[in-house]
């Protein structure tokens, strides 16, 4: 009767810890194709940007950012874009620009480039972590 009982708490034992292991690999299944819809998502606005850049501007993506960053033919919406798109590229030609722009002062959509923008496309230029930067562009 003991070896019955035994049995049967390992039995429970076994089950609980197949469906313990079985739910981490499905959550982090989960997870990892999270990951890799936003790197591509955030890739393919990078990409729409710097086409919309490139067909004005001469020069590489970058350079064609750059200018249509420092344009004013283009919305505040449309520049900030563009900031993103030259932090998540990660390039240090950008430096200059984004540095010019930056204040450090309070957001005024209105008025001037996201400096919260300006301020991570920074860090990113100098090397901060850029979790989608293994992506070819």
């Amino acid at each position: 009767m003991e070896k019955q009982i035994e049995s049967t708490s390992s039995n429970r034992l076994a089950k609980i810890k197949k469906f313990i292991v079985y739910g981490f690999l499905i959550c982090f299944a989960f997870v990892f194709i999270v990951y890799l819809w936003a790197c591509f998502s955030i890739r393919s606005g990078i990409k729409n940007i710097s086409a919309e850049a490139t067909q004005q501007y001469p020069g590489d993506r970058v350079e064609a950012l750059i200018a249509f960053v420092k344009s004013e033919d283009h919305s505040f919406r449309e520049r900030n874009l563009a900031v993103w798109a030259l932090g998540q590229i990660g390039d240090k030609r950008a430096l200059p620009v984004l540095n010019q722009f930056y204040t450090g002062g309070p957001c005024d959509h209105n008025h001037y480039l996201c400096q919260g923008e300006l301020q991570k496309a920074i860090k990113l230029c100098k090397g901060s972590l850029n979790a989608t930067a293994w992506l070819p562009l």
